[in-house]
Parts: structure tokens; C-alpha cells; sequence
């Protein structure tokens, strides 16, 4: 049955020109970063409400950063981009996919070297100053003290959006702009049903694109919205589909 599925996502991406890709944390699972939700995810640890909370960061940024923090930097030092990422940058290069519209902090996507990313929820790979609001690389700055300091003399913290605090509108606002204007929308590894990512596909449908969904199981989008449902590992279906592009795109 997959190859038959594969054949017809590989051949919807071949004629498209204006496609965009949703992913939320199941494409990075395979680079060994756990999702937040679901069965072994971080969440199942440690409180999102306490720790990932913007008033706590506010009143204790002591505890965030030794509980939460500092455990996602360490998980992405090491973390390098899988065939899912590198599928969707191949897709770039191809002049089928215009932009990434992604959930995920991990910067893995730009790794890949994927070079329009919308990051909704901010990107862990950078910091930026609860003061004066500067953004800082991570290795240009000492971690001798926890939480780092600006120059400012206010605390650093992480470049993302935490719970109690707002997506940024312009983004928002982009995104739904591609979403309206794609002719082929990938959704990959993201459960669909946190707002308002989850709302993206359902302006794609509306407007025409035809949504390819790849997930370890199936989401509120199988079935209603998704046009082809992949079930697996994003690496392996991203392997695949590029496979069969290429053949086609060699005339085989």
C-alpha cells in the first residue's frame, strides 16, 4: 500500500511549484530529540505549567535553567539533522519547497541547510536578554553563572515562546499567507491539534493545496484534511518520496 502512496505524494510534490512543510517535534525524534507530548515525551517529566511557564522564568530563572534549559541545550549540541530534514531541504533545492513553517527550537531544519524557516515557537539556539532584549549565540557566552548575564546586567534566556507568552503576529500572519497561497503542504511530525499551527492545514485545504501528512500514527488531520497519510518515520517516508521523485524527474 505504500509504495501506491508513495508514488502519488512523490508525483503531487513533482508538479508542484509553491509547496511549504509544517513540522512540529516527530521529525526530530530521530535526530534523539524526544517530543514534548505524547508517550516518553518531556512533559511526562517535569510540569510544563512550572517550568515552561513565563512566570516562572520571571520569578525563579534559577530553577528553569537547571531543570529545563540546560537539558534541551545539552540534547541539541549533539543533535544533527536526519533524512527528514535533509528530504525537505532536497525539496528546496529542487524549486518545490518555499519555506518551512515549524514548530520545533531544535534549528535543525537550518542545519539541513533549509534557508527560509519560520520558527513559531522561537529557536533554542539562540538567547536573548530579558532586559534589553539583545539576542546572543550561545557559544559566545559564558555559562560559568547560571542564569548567563547580559551586559545590561539583566539575565539571558533561550529565543522561545514560552506557555504565557504570545506567537509572534507577524509570523503568524506570514504563515497563514503561504498556507492560503501553497499548492502542496507537507505536514510532518506534528500531532495537529495545538493552535494555531494546527489551523494551517485546514487553510491549505480550503484554498486548494493538496496535504501530504507523514506521522507515526494517525492525528485529527487523517482521513478529514490530509489527502495522503503516511504512516512511519519521517526519515523513511521522506527517503522514499524523494526516491521516487528522482525517478520521475529522470523519466524512469
Amino acid at each position: 500500500m505504500y509504495s501506491s502512496l508513495i508514488d502519488q505524494a512523490a508525483e503531487a510534490c513533482v508538479q508542484a511549484t509553491k509547496g511549504v512543510a509544517l513540522t512540529g517535534a516527530g521529525i526530530s525524534v530521530e535526530s534523539g530529540i524526544p517530543p514534548f507530548r505524547g508517550k516518553g515525551g518531556l512533559w511526562e517529566k517535569i510540569d510544563p505549567m512550572k517550568y515552561a511557564h513565563i512566570d516562572m522564568l520571571v520569578n525563579n530563572p534559577v530553577e528553569v535553567w537547571e531543570v529545563l534549559f540546560l537539558g534541551i541545550a545539552e540534547l541539541l549540541t549533539t543533535a544533527v539533522p536526519n533524512a527528514g530534514h535533509l528530504g525537505l531541504q532536497r525539496l528546496e533545492q529542487m524549486g518545490i519547497l518555499q519555506t518551512i513553517i515549524t514548530q520545533n527550537v531544535d534549528g535543525l531544519h537550518q542545519k539541513a541547510g533549509s534557508s527560509d524557516v519560520i520558527e513559531f515557537h522561537g529557536t533554542h539556539a539562540m538567547l536573548r536578554c530579558m532586559g534589553c532584549h539583545v539576542r546572543s549565540d550561545w557559544q559566545s557566552v559564558s555559562m560559568d553563572r547560571i542564569p548567563p548575564v547580559c551586559p545590561c546586567g539583566a539575565y539571558l534566556r533561550p529565543d522561545v515562546v514560552m506557555f504565557g507568552e504570545p506567537i509572534d503576529v507577524g509570523l503568524l500572519r506570514r504563515s497563514q499567507i503561504l498556507a492560503a497561497n501553497c499548492d502542496v503542504m507537507l505536514v510532518i511530525g506534528t500531532s495537529a491539534t495545538v493552535e494555531p499551527a494546527a489551523y494551517l492545514p485546514l487553510i491549505a485545504k480550503d484554498r486548494g493545496a493538496f496535504i501530504i501528512e507523514i506521522n507515526p500514527e494517525p492525528t485529527p488531520l487523517t482521513n478529514r484534511i490530509s489527502d495522503i497519510t503516511l504512516l512511519g518515520p519521517a526519515g523513511e517516508m521522506m527517503d522514499r518520496i524523494v526516491a521516487a521523485m528522482d525517478k520521475r524527474r529522470a523519466g524512469a
